[in-house]
């Protein structure tokens, strides 16, 4: 009794963090969020101008995006568990060294070959997987700060750093537009690749989450054969000492972590059906099911963004207040009855770019709420693996949606089925799937 009392008073404490602190973490985790994204997007925009510079056929540049589209689902499932052994901070610097390393390598890899291409374009997964490691690491930092405030509102700041995706979108379509007729696709991949350096440099100056120092050293307690110490130090802290054991892949796949990495990666994949028909090919539906033409892409492309922003600051603000879980599957039903409305509205161009629009808001605001919620369905150890296996699965869900459609067309079905069965119907599945989620999670 008087061991464990000496040691209730020499419990190591992590370094805590504050304000300065959170507000550097995020303001690195968004600007390497948008150039991840610019990286991401830029790819898809000037593929066609790359398959026209190596006269290759635009089978094999859809066959180039596709296995591209797996390689970064790849690389993105195995960046969780190096997060969970190496650490958060680690994952911040690895992911945003593999975007510039991309960008800077796609310039020059189509001269080697289809094959080469597509190995350095997986590299793109390192950017995509930067939503896990941000989700991850912010939902420490701002557990770790002692501040009301910031208890109340952080699904809210941390849909402010997921709004990069929309504003890289933009980057990526308003530099392409600039850049492309003065240094080519070349050249606009190495631009790519400097904002991407500067953000390396930022992220050295980033702390380690207090949550993972301290998982940390009860891991190293527990293989120095100290698991009482282990044990203690875990009470002391109010941790779940059992959840700080198990690691990878496999720790994903028991215990209450299964019904998680289950119901959320399935919601995903499925969910990604709905992003596929209705937002990458969006304006494909529009035409084909109502015979619209719009004035221009850009129009589009600039509307899907800005409702795509708002929609996350709206639903990381309800989050916050009604609950991530019930907000995801909120939206996510209000999004399928939307553009299942668009699918049957007459074809007026008013209200079918109302009902598109609204469907957006409530298809991409919710995964504001999402990833932050991921972060919080998995205990500190499997964080960042489970965040990885299931965000690993929406580019799965796109590529089964393309096919599915590409079917479908095949066999004298119409587009209006297409976005049916493989957009509105999936997306009503994945709302109903996620409300057997975990409604409170491990918080950080």
């Amino acid at each position: 009794m008087k061991r464990e009392e000496a040691m209730l008073q020499d419990i190591w404490t992590p370094p805590g963090v504050d304000a300065r602190d959170v507000s550097r973490a995020s303001w690195t985790a968004f600007f390497a969020w948008i150039f991840a994204v610019y990286d991401f997007i830029l790819f898809g925009t000037l593929l066609p101008e790359i398959g026209r510079h190596y006269d290759w056929s635009e089978a094999q540049q859809a066959e180039i995006a596709t296995l591209v589209a797996v390689g970064t689902a790849v690389i993105a499932f195995l960046i969780g568990p190096v997060v969970d052994r190496f650490g958060r901070r680690a994952g911040m610097i690895t992911t945003v060294a593999g975007a510039a390393l991309c960008s800077g390598l796609t310039a020059a890899a189509g001269g080697a070959g289809q094959g080469a291409l597509v190995l350095v374009r997986s590299l793109a997964g390192l950017g995509y997987a930067e939503q896990t490691v941000n989700a991850t690491y912010l939902n420490e930092m701002y557990a770790a700060l002692d501040d009301p405030k910031m208890e109340r509102r952080k699904g809210l700041f941390y849909s402010l750093v997921q709004g990069g995706w929309p504003i890289g979108a933009l980057v990526a379509a308003g530099l392409t537009a600039a850049l492309l007729p003065l240094v080519g696709w070349r050249g606009c991949f190495i631009f790519a690749a400097f904002p991407a350096v500067l953000i390396l440099v930022m992220t050295h100056r980033l702390k380690e989450s207090p949550q993972f120092l301290l998982h940390q050293r009860i891991m190293a307690m527990r293989r120095a054969g100290d698991s009482k110490g282990a044990r203690v130090l875990a009470d002391a802290h109010g941790l779940d000492y059992e959840g700080h054991g198990g690691a990878g892949f496999g720790a994903a796949f028991h215990g209450p972590a299964l019904r998680s990495t289950l119901v959320l990666g399935l919601s995903f994949m499925l969910n990604w059906f709905t992003i596929q028909v209705f937002s990458v090919l969006g304006t494909t539906v529009i035409t084909k099911v109502h015979g619209l033409s719009f004035q221009s892409s850009l129009f589009v492309l600039v509307l899907s963004n800005v409702v795509g922003y708002a929609g996350y600051v709206v639903h990381g603000f309800v989050g916050d207040r009604l609950g991530r879980r019930n907000t995801i599957a909120a939206g996510w039903m209000l999004g399928a009855l939307s553009f299942m409305g668009m699918l049957f509205a007459p074809s007026d161009f008013p209200v079918v770019v109302t009902l598109y629009s609204a469907g957006l808001f409530f298809l991409i605001g919710p995964y504001a709420a999402a990833l932050f919620f991921i972060g919080e369905s998995y205990p500190t150890a499997i964080r960042a693996t489970g965040g990885a296996i299931v965000t690993s699965m929406g580019p799965i869900g796109a590529i089964v949606a393309s096919a599915g459609v590409s079917a479908l067309l095949a066999h004298g079905g119409s587009w209006k089925e297409g976005a049916l069965y493989f957009g509105v119907l999936p997306c009503l599945a994945s709302a109903v799937l996620v409300l057997f989620a975990r409604k409170r999670g491990y918080g950080a």
